[in-house]
């Protein structure tokens, strides 16, 4: 067996096996890095993979590379990391910077290597700190809301109705995605409407084993024509917003979830659980009316407000798997985890009576 292809991390980090990796890919031409100190990024509540920060110490001159990079790799844990590779988040995430992001004009963050091997990767990219993070719980006021749609509209764009190539990317219908969130929601919906009682409506919560039994149709409407590329998991934690001259307006990370769907699949997860909802209620059809102008300043034809406002309503009852799998799922017990998934319930719970979407199950 040969040696494996990355190092222990974060420890294998070290100056000589960084400095020969970015050589490799092209940079430190006339220097070296004799120095890196780790440090962790966020709260430690992460699930399938870790961020940290190296600090870095140069011998001569460095070139196009700064003096910190943000590297993200496998979760140390070993259940977290195996779920990981139930949805091939590793391969997702590094194909994408690898191969998608060049085609599009979405902003996220520069990245200097991106590589994976079976269950192990490595992204070495811009250190963002000096952005704003959104933030779920506190919810997306209007103007960080017109951001997101603004760029939604670039992502989705530039794939509209062109993802063929795209064999790597799973659908929303007929995928191991689709077999594991029909398999979590089960186990999650009932666990959703415990822990967060308090924030969903009961009539919703009664309506757990009728969604769940429409939930294969669903997929396949999610699924249908006009489809395009997905980032999957858009939420306010995986966006950064410019706040100094020289930074963009607005930067997406966290690409380890892309899919193939209707964009409006994209357009609700940011609309019903990061909005805040009396921003949402106030000005709903108008970011609607954004989104598909921004289509149709880049050249996407045949789809206007009435096919959006359907496939809004649609996504709205379908984005009900995501909530029940995140939220009745995943580790609750951080203070933080809990209070943004508890608004995302919250959100998602008055979209759906403002638009009385699980009367759509009838006709699925």
């Amino acid at each position: 067996m040969g040696a494996p292809k990355f190092p222990e991390m974060p420890g294998g980090l070290t100056p000589d096996w960084l400095t020969s990796l970015l050589r490799s890919q092209g940079y430190l031409k006339h220097a070296a890095i004799t120095g890196v100190v780790w440090e962790q990024v966020g709260d430690g509540t992460g699930m399938m993979s870790e961020v940290g920060r190296l600090r870095l110490t140069y011998d001569g001159n460095p070139g196009d590379l700064p003096p910190s990079l943000v590297a993200k790799y496998p979760s140390q844990n070993p259940t977290n990391r195996a779920a990981a590779m139930t949805y091939n988040l590793y391969e997702r995430e590094t194909r994408y910077f690898a191969e998608l992001d060049p085609l599009t004009s979405v902003s996220s963050p520069r990245i200097y290597f991106a590589d994976w091997a079976g269950d192990q990767f490595l992204l070495l990219m811009e250190d963002m700190a000096a952005y704003r993070i959104g933030d779920q719980a506190e919810g997306a006021d209007l103007g960080d809301s017109q951001l997101m749609i603004d760029e939604l509209a670039k992502l989705h764009a530039g794939f509209w109705q062109d993802v063929d190539q795209l064999t790597w990317v799973p659908g929303i219908a007929d995928s191991y995605h689709a077999d594991n969130m029909t398999t979590l929601c089960a186990v999650g919906w009932p666990n959703m409407c415990e822990l967060f009682a308090d924030f969903i409506d009961p009539r919703i919560a009664a309506r757990g084993e009728a969604f769940q039994e429409k939930l294969a149709a669903l997929q396949q409407i999610m699924n249908r024509a006009p489809v395009t590329l997905l980032h999957g998991d858009f939420r306010m934690e995986n966006v950064f917003f410019g706040q100094q001259a020289g930074h963009v307006p607005i930067a997406i990370i966290d690409w380890q979830g892309p899919l193939l769907g209707k964009g409006m699949v994209d357009v609700a997860l940011i609309l019903a659980q990061s909005t805040r909802t009396e921003v949402r209620q106030q000005h709903e059809q108008k970011l609607l009316e954004r989104y598909v102008a921004g289509l149709a300043e880049r050249n996407v034809t045949g789809y206007d407000l009435a096919q959006a406002l359907g496939d809004y309503r649609l996504a709205l009852l379908y984005n009900w798997v995501y909530v029940s799998v995140v939220a009745g799922t995943l580790d609750v017990h951080n203070e933080k985890a809990f209070a943004w998934m508890s608004q995302m319930v919250a959100r998602q719970s008055a979209a759906s009576l403002d638009h009385n979407v699980f009367a759509l199950l009838t006709s699925v």
